[in-house]
């Protein structure tokens, strides 16, 4: 009892305690620390495995970019080339003198050069298909396999099978009558489906009027064989009934008939010059 009242004693329990409880606390520290050390090291491995990926990723990425800046390079100097070659394409249409119509797959016209829409007489061809552009053209030499132009075309773009050349008589919207030939071929892709059909149209209504020129002068020189054949006998026939004849007014007949035929054969050969004469004027003036 005597201790516990003693102040040294109670001093001394007290440092004790204090160190004890110091001690426990500085044990309680260390483990703490410890245990942060042992934690805060898988993170700081796992941050050094994971930087490796990323560094990778955004190389990855880096290489997608410069790969998708050299195909915009390709794409637009492709867009460049397929520009110029449509532009070469259109110029050369542009001075064809024979028209050229294109169909496209869906059986309307998708280009059409200046020619054909002169030679049709149609300003605005696009959008329509090949019976409306040719409803008033009428073959010459219909066939099986193309009654008619607008047939023909679509037979080339159904079944591949090329129109070749045909004649028809065509009147445009304006009300002019005009002959054209016709060609209509089919136009496949690189795949093998078909891109459309290409129509080449040439006016050939000088060429027709021509001929027919001719045709007219074959017939006109086969009649005027014929009426000289016919005065020539005639003649030489008076001529012979005139030599044998001694009769004063018969041989006035004879004469008199004789000059008659030779008028009727001039007037013949002057007709048949006239004509010749108005058919080249005709070709001159279309020319």
């Amino acid at each position: 009892m005597k201790l516990l009242t003693n102040p040294i004693f109670l001093k001394m329990v007290l440092v004790f305690f204090a160190c004890g409880f110091a001690f426990l606390m500085a044990a309680f520290m260390m483990r703490r620390v410890r245990k942060s050390l042992g934690s805060s090291q898988p993170v700081t491995q796992t941050s050094d495995s994971e930087q490796f990926p990323l560094h990778t990723y955004h190389a990855v990425i880096q290489q997608l970019k410069q790969q998708k800046h050299e195909l915009s390079a390709l794409r637009d100097a492709e867009q460049r080339r397929a520009k110029t070659s449509e532009n070469i394409s259109a110029a050369v249409l542009s001075n064809l003198s024979s028209g050229v119509v294109f169909f496209g797959p869906n059986g309307l016209v998708r280009q059409a050069n200046q020619a054909a829409k002169n030679i049709l007489g149609i300003a605005s061809p696009g959008g329509m298909d090949a019976e409306a552009m040719f409803h008033s053209a009428t073959l010459s030499r219909p066939s099986a396999g193309a009654p008619s132009v607008a047939a023909g075309v679509q037979t080339a773009l159904k079944e591949g099978t090329p129109m070749r050349r045909v004649e028809a008589e065509y009147l445009t919207p304006g009300g002019e009558r005009r002959v054209i030939e016709v060609t209509a071929s089919h136009v496949p892709a690189a795949d093998g489906t078909t891109l459309g059909v290409a129509c080449v149209i040439n006016n050939q209504t000088e060429i027709s009027e021509i001929r027919r020129q001719l045709d007219l002068r074959g017939e006109l020189s086969a009649e005027m064989a014929l009426a000289l054949r016919n005065s020539l006998i005639t003649i030489s026939g008076y001529a012979q009934q005139l030599a044998s004849n001694h009769d004063p007014e018969l041989a006035a007949q004879i004469a008199a008939d004789i000059a008659a035929e030779a008028k009727h054969l001039d007037h013949t050969i002057g007709g048949f010059l006239a004509e010749s004469k108005k058919a080249k004027a005709v070709s001159t003036a279309q020319s």
